[in-house]
């Protein structure tokens, strides 16, 4: 993709674990991963996902505006999942909502074919 994001993993409580900043990232983009990574683990599920239901006229619309502003609805938020049990996030930030999203998925992704293996 070209792109130079900022990656974050958190534990399922939201508290980051782990965050890399490619060279060339912009400085926003930290926090903004990490936030993503509280979001997926609050609301159980992706930011993206999350942002449908927070459009103005759904069910959700003002959640984003909750939490001290730490609530994301960019893509780019993932939900980590062993079975139904959630471990953790992993937040993407310096692309477009969709870039973010896509490298977001495929992290998941790549996790679970990793913890098949163990």
């Amino acid at each position: 993709m070209g792109l130079a994001v900022v990656v974050a993993v958190s534990d399922a409580s939201g508290r980051p674990i782990a965050v890399h900043c490619m060279d060339g990232a912009y400085h926003g983009s930290f926090d903004v991963a990490v936030n993503k990574t509280y979001t997926s683990t609050a609301f159980q599920m992706s930011t993206a996902k999350l942002s449908r239901l927070c459009q103005p006229g759904q069910d959700l619309y003002g959640l984003q505006f909750s939490n001290n502003g730490k609530v994301m609805i960019l893509g780019g938020g993932e939900p980590l999942m062993v079975g139904k049990t959630m471990i953790g996030a992993l937040g993407v930030s310096g692309g477009s909502a969709q870039e973010d999203s896509d490298l977001a998925a495929y992290g998941a992704s790549a996790l679970k074919e990793v913890i098949k293996c163990l």
